[in-house]
């Protein structure tokens, strides 16, 4: 039998290295490949019900009738301009509401008389719905790009905070005293025992806030935008296209999946470390 030591010394060889990298990889394509059966059988389901002609298609076009609209939007250059000031409404208020959730939720974590004097309140506010924010934010910053990016950081700012404050607040114990009793300094204590504990929370947490800001998002360009994919949906509900509406919700989807992967893999190599069931695996 080959002992763990042996194992891991194969492991640390570059053979080894480029072994576990292609199985990495493989395993990420199979998660994509198979991420990819639910929609793309639900796609050609619908695309053949309507050529069959068991529905007509109009109020839920199918995926033809979809793929026409982006490209027509694509040729026209909207679609590029649409996307563009969404995804930099989106970025501006994932950076500034994961910013401040970070920052408000170590505080209240780490110190019992913060989280005592800051978390009931802003569970209530948490408790507020998103539309709710939109007059008062119009009435504040006006109708331009503030109170949208103000409304998306908001969205995003909640489960950061929730997160990060839970991770910290839930720490070991035990693994607190093991740091003491090695005499780690406070920056170590933080480095070695704290941030690992937190890390894994964190990135849910990340997660959590940008899919809330895609959402958010919606709403914010409910409010006066004369660009933007929730434009193009009030533009096709005024002007009653079914298409318009439909490609830019497909649109989000994508969006939406697409940011998410990113910060999955931006998030990765600093988790590397756990030893759990699904490491490893696509997420």
């Amino acid at each position: 039998m080959v002992a763990d030591a042996d194992i891991a010394a194969l492991d640390a060889t570059p053979s080894g290295r480029a072994r576990a990298q292609a199985a990495g990889s493989a395993r990420r394509w199979r998660g994509v490949g198979l991420g990819l059966i639910v929609p793309v059988i639900a796609a050609v389901g619908w695309e053949f019900f309507v050529r069959a002609g068991l529905s007509d298609g109009r109020l839920v076009p199918p995926p033809s009738r979809i793929v026409e609209t982006f490209s027509n939007l694509a040729a026209t250059g909207e679609l590029t301009r649409h996307t563009a000031a969404t995804v930099l409404r989106v970025a501006v208020g994932f950076g500034l509401g994961a910013a401040a959730g970070t920052l408000f939720g170590a505080i209240a974590g780490y110190s019992a008389l913060a989280r005592s004097l800051v978390d009931p309140t802003l569970q209530a506010l948490r408790a507020i719905p998103s539309i709710a924010w939109v007059p008062l934010f119009i009435l504040w910053l006006g109708i331009f790009e503030a109170s949208k990016v103000a409304l998306i950081a908001v969205g995003v700012f909640f489960p950061v905070y929730l997160g990060v404050m839970a991770a910290i607040a839930s720490v070991d114990r035990k693994i607190v005293e093991v740091g003491r009793i090695f005499r780690l300094t406070g920056p170590a204590m933080v480095r070695r025992i704290l941030l690992p504990a937190v890390l894994p929370s964190f990135v849910v947490s990340l997660r959590a806030g940008l899919g809330l800001g895609w959402m958010f998002v919606v709403a914010a360009e409910f409010m006066g935008a004369a660009e933007g994919l929730g434009y193009l949906l009030v533009d096709g509900q005024q002007l009653g296209k079914p298409t318009q509406i439909v490609a830019a919700i497909v649109a989000f989807a994508i969006l939406g999946k697409t940011t998410d992967w990113i910060l999955v893999a931006i998030t990765a190599p600093f988790l590397r470390w756990e030893d759990v069931v699904a490491h490893g695996e696509a997420r």
